[in-house]
């Protein structure tokens, strides 16, 4: 039987962005650690933000996260964090360098697809996507009907 009223589950809320599989096919995917401040991570721990808009880019040799949203959490005074500023992510020079040079040479972007906790430390998935056209899209979205008749229609026959 379910408690009644209680607290709310304390397990960390992974933030995924689906749009980024929609419009990009993602080709290779990496981890990165993320520099934040103590009261993005509590944000992050409850799931407060957003990825939907953001991108990365890779600056001076360093890779940079732009864009992400992180909600203000709400018992954080006035040493509060700024919603969009510009977030270093961490990963081995030799990986940026991959990346840098993958994203120059064959023309594809640098995408965050979700972070995550893991071992206490919030962590980046990104992705090396290239850009889907329209039709592809549509292709996909008539795949994806056509699965779902077939199961539906095997589920009324049982």
């Amino acid at each position: 039987m379910a408690k009644k009223g209680g607290k709310e589950s304390t397990a960390p809320r992974s933030v995924q962005n689906r749009r980024a599989r929609f419009d990009f096919a993602i080709s290779e995917t990496f981890e990165a650690g993320m520099v934040l401040v103590g009261s993005e991570v509590k944000s992050l721990y409850l799931g407060k933000a957003h990825l939907t808009d953001s991108y990365c880019r890779v600056l001076k040799g360093e890779l940079w996260l732009y864009n992400m949203d992180v909600e203000p959490y709400d018992k954080a005074n006035v040493f509060s964090h700024e919603r969009r500023r510009d977030r270093k992510l961490l990963m081995h020079r030799r990986e940026i360098d991959v990346l840098d040079r993958k994203s120059m040479e064959k023309g594809l972007s640098i995408i965050p697809l979700a972070t995550y906790f893991k071992n206490g430390r919030v962590k980046v998935e990104i992705g090396l996507g290239k850009g889907k056209a329209n039709y592809d899209k549509r292709d996909k979205i008539a795949k994806d009907d056509e699965r779902r008749e077939v199961s539906r229609s095997l589920a009324g026959r049982d």
